[in-house]
């Protein structure tokens, strides 16, 4: 699926085609240069599937846990500080990957070897000062 270009009024109907098209894979990775729009993008997906906690970047907490309004889990992980496997082992990420939750990856090239065989890429690009264009693709 590509989306060419889109702004931040249109985030929300972004989260749903994604949620519509690929509900069904449960980790998503974002692949995005820094300040592109992982996590408000990954806030909007959020509050599409019924979140009603604060949301924020798990830069320095690694991982946030929401809520759904149905009462699932939903992983956002922030794996930019994480310095290699092993630590991202230790804190139990596989635990989380394959819980058959929704996990929302963020800078996830580290844990690379960890991933399920079926996953959702996700690439971002700012395409202009406030649009971006998103190409998501199974693998």
């Amino acid at each position: 699926m590509t989306i060419p270009n889109y702004n931040e009024d249109e985030l929300q109907e972004v989260a749903r085609k994604l949620i519509s098209n690929f509900g069904h894979v449960k980790v998503w990775c974002f692949d995005a240069e820094m300040g592109t729009g992982k996590t408000t993008l990954t806030k909007a997906i959020c509050r599409e599937l019924g979140v009603q906690d604060e949301m924020s970047s798990p830069t320095f907490s690694i991982v946030n846990e929401y809520q759904t309004h149905s009462g699932g889990d939903i992983y956002h992980f922030d794996f930019y500080r994480i310095n290699d496997l092993e630590e991202a082992i230790d804190i139990g990420v596989e635990d989380y990957l394959f819980s058959g939750n929704l996990c929302l990856l963020e800078w996830p090239e580290i844990i690379e070897p960890l991933l399920p065989d079926d996953y959702l890429q996700i690439s971002i690009k700012l395409v202009g000062d406030n649009t971006r264009s998103l190409i998501a693709q199974p693998t």
